[in-house]
């Protein structure tokens, strides 16, 4: 992978341009249709397939998002010519399940997964800018009870067909859409929530699973990287913002502001804690939404457990009145009242389970 070796400086580099293509990809899907800042988002998009599955009975987008199924089948690819598509299990399925479906809440108060985060600062939306902090302090949490010796566990080697299973689950969702048989906007619809044409979002998102994959960017590794010496996938950060910037100025849509920004609100206490457990969280469980949902493409099972953990937790954000209001016309949106005691809860959790997952020495690591 690219750049999870900045010893490689030639790899490296080529992982910067990588990353910049896939902001570009992120921004291309939004000019073909999909909401503002929403080209690729792990949380958003798994809301929005659980509701097309009758799982969401609150108010919520219902529609079918291919770019799931792309960013997988990208990620199986690239794993399928890397290693004959080795499929890995066996680290703690349970507990990533658990720091998925915490994963899942918080990205729907704060109003997108970090990867939306990236994608929203690209966009210039400043209402993201101001927390932000937040999310690089759970991180530098997480890290603290790495030294001191947590460990999610390690996968090891499983049959072939562990690995296959979320693929071609997905797989079958898709054909599942095409047939007419999910709720929600049908293939050939107009009406129903912003979205691109589903074949190009398809084909625009196997790409970039295919860049993702090979990179192995991880916005969780990025924030890791402020505090630390290695800075290569920071910069990667930094080209993923620029190239979903300069994509959108291209296309006429980018909209630097604090107002008038799409799936978003100026309620910063909720937002920063929103974004803090997203960090602690995504070092517990090994990486961010969209990384969970590109290791589950290359045959990770035990990556897939955390992508079911976020799709039922956002699924009981919005049935249980958890998720945030945006902004829109007439309407400043803003934090649900349970957000910030469900952030409370969240933390206690993972505070608990850091604690018990360490050994009390600090570590190498």
């Amino acid at each position: 992978m690219l750049l999870r070796n900045d010893d490689d400086v030639a790899g490296t580099r080529r992982g910067w341009l990588f990353a910049a293509l896939i902001g570009a990809a992120a921004a291309l899907i939004v000019l073909l249709g999909n909401p503002p800042n929403m080209g690729l988002c792990g949380a958003c998009f798994l809301r929005d397939v659980s509701g097309t599955l009758g799982f969401i009975t609150a108010k919520a987008p219902w529609v079918f998002r291919p770019e799931l199924v792309g960013l997988m089948l990208g990620a199986a690819l690239v794993s399928w010519r890397r290693n004959g598509f080795t499929a890995r299990s066996g680290g703690h399925a349970g507990l990533r399940f658990f720091l998925g479906l915490l994963m899942g809440v918080a990205a729907l108060v704060f109003l997108g997964c970090p990867f939306r985060l990236m994608q929203r600062l690209g966009g210039g939306d400043l209402t993201a800018l101001l927390p932000m902090p937040a999310l690089v302090l759970g991180v530098q949490v997480g890290m603290y009870f790495e030294r001191r010796g947590w460990s999610i566990g390690k996968t090891s080697p499983a049959p072939r067909a562990v690995g296959l299973v979320a693929p071609v689950l997905a797989l079958g969702l898709l054909g599942c859409f095409l047939g007419g048989i999910l709720l929600g906007p049908k293939a050939g619809d107009t009406f129903g929530p912003a979205r691109a044409p589903w074949a190009a979002a398809l084909g625009v998102s196997l790409v970039a699973g295919v860049l993702l994959s090979t990179t192995g960017f991880c916005v969780i590794s990025a924030a890791r990287q402020v505090t630390g010496q290695k800075r290569g996938m920071l910069v990667a950060a930094a080209a993923m913002i620029a190239g979903y910037g300069a994509m959108l100025a291209a296309g006429g849509k980018w909209n630097p502001g604090m107002t008038g920004q799409f799936g978003a609100h100026t309620d910063w206490a909720a937002s920063a804690a929103a974004l803090f457990i997203l960090g602690w969280t995504g070092v517990l469980a090994g990486g961010c939404p969209i990384r969970q949902i590109i290791m589950t493409g290359e045959g990770n099972a035990d990556a897939f457990m955390g992508v079911a953990g976020i799709a039922i937790g956002t699924c009981i954000a919005h049935n249980f009145g958890v998720a945030s209001t945006p902004m829109a016309a007439g309407n400043p949106g803003g934090a649900s009242v349970w957000a910030l005691p469900w952030m409370g809860a969240a933390a206690a959790a993972c505070l608990l389970i850091s604690l018990n997952g360490t050994s009390g020495k600090t570590s190498s690591a």
